[in-house]
């Protein structure tokens, strides 16, 4: 049965991966045997996550590059195929937030969060599917949603319509790609206790009221989300796409 997940002998990229949720991602594939591909945009803190994993005794790289831009993007692919080197897995984890009333709201902060959420999930995915295609040996991608990818809330309009977006660009990227062995899945983890959520986590108010309206009563730690990315990355979820699966701990199943 542990053979269903096995991932030895593929290659996975991971974006938004030196810290937080990403390197989790990135640490839980390279423990079920991926090679791992990081990314981030901080040279040093990118260093640092490749160093940590190949101490462990992984194989891991990295590349600094913003996953928004069309151009660096296919400049990173470029160099990975130079060198030989196939994408099997795509994470697509890299996210950013902005808390503001709509009223107040600039577009520009909209569009950035749209951006770096939603449109670079498109971008890296297609450079990575037109691979996968190329080769027709199929490939996984797994992009990151959220609790808003089916809930809102006030204050976080344009990480909710990304979000939202991401569901949905998960199923038409299933419609698409299913038929040549592709399968296209995303991930909605509920209030996870990050370093992006610390600010959450140190607010009294925020924390109880994450902690009553959740069946467990607790946070949820990245760890318990590497199962799930696995299982998508693996053989064992070679007939399901267009699917997001909630790792809320209930979140969304009660009133």
């Amino acid at each position: 049965m542990s053979a269903l997940f096995d991932l030895t002998g593929r290659t996975a990229l991971i974006t938004g991966s030196t810290r937080g949720l990403g390197f989790s991602y990135a640490q839980g594939l390279a423990e079920a045997g991926a090679a791992v591909i990081l990314n981030g945009t901080n040279p040093a803190r990118l260093e640092e996550a490749i160093g940590q994993l190949s101490a462990s005794g992984y194989n891991a790289s990295g590349f600094v590059f913003d996953v928004a831009d069309e151009a660096s993007v296919e400049a990173m692919f470029a160099t990975l195929d130079s060198q030989g080197v196939q994408v099997d897995i795509v994470i697509n984890n890299a996210g950013i937030q902005h808390r503001q009333p709509m009223l107040e709201l600039p577009l520009a902060d909209w569009q950035r969060v749209l951006d770096v959420n939603l449109t670079s999930a498109f971008i890296v995915g297609r450079a990575a599917a037109r691979r996968m295609v190329a080769r027709g040996s199929g490939g996984k991608i797994i992009n990151i949603g959220s609790l808003t990818s089916e809930a809102a809330r006030a204050t976080v309009a344009p990480y909710t319509a990304a979000k939202g977006g991401v569901k949905m660009l998960t199923k038409a990227m299933a419609a698409e790609w299913a038929e040549y062995g592709i399968q296209c899945n995303a991930i909605g983890p509920g209030y996870i206790h990050t370093e992006m959520n610390a600010a959450l986590v140190n607010n009294p108010d925020f924390d109880r009221w994450v902690k009553a309206s959740n069946p467990t009563r607790r946070w949820g730690k990245p760890d318990e989300l590497i199962g799930t990315a696995v299982y998508l990355s693996s053989q064992a979820s070679n007939y399901v796409s267009g699917q997001i699966i909630y790792v809320d701990g209930g979140w969304l199943a009660t009133l």
